[in-house]
């Protein structure tokens, strides 16, 4: 799914969490979207497709958003 791939991105590929903070635009979103509380958009998707060289179409699968407790 697309955490899965982001997760991979940053495990495997060398980009950094703090990379995809910088994308999205704070430290609490990028968290917010690994943990599965925030669904990625349209416009992140875009952004960080472009940016790691991520086929969109990996990115905009569906997947499971967990609530906040």
């Amino acid at each position: 799914d697309p955490i899965d791939v982001l997760n991979h991105a940053i495990e495997e590929l060398g980009h950094t969490q703090a990379e995809l903070a910088e994308l999205l635009g704070s430290r609490s979103r990028a968290s917010e979207i690994l943990s599965r509380r925030r669904a990625l958009t349209v416009e992140m998707i875009h952004k960080i497709g472009s940016a790691w060289k991520i086929p969109a179409d990996l990115l905009v699968r569906p997947y499971r958003i967990g609530h906040a407790a």
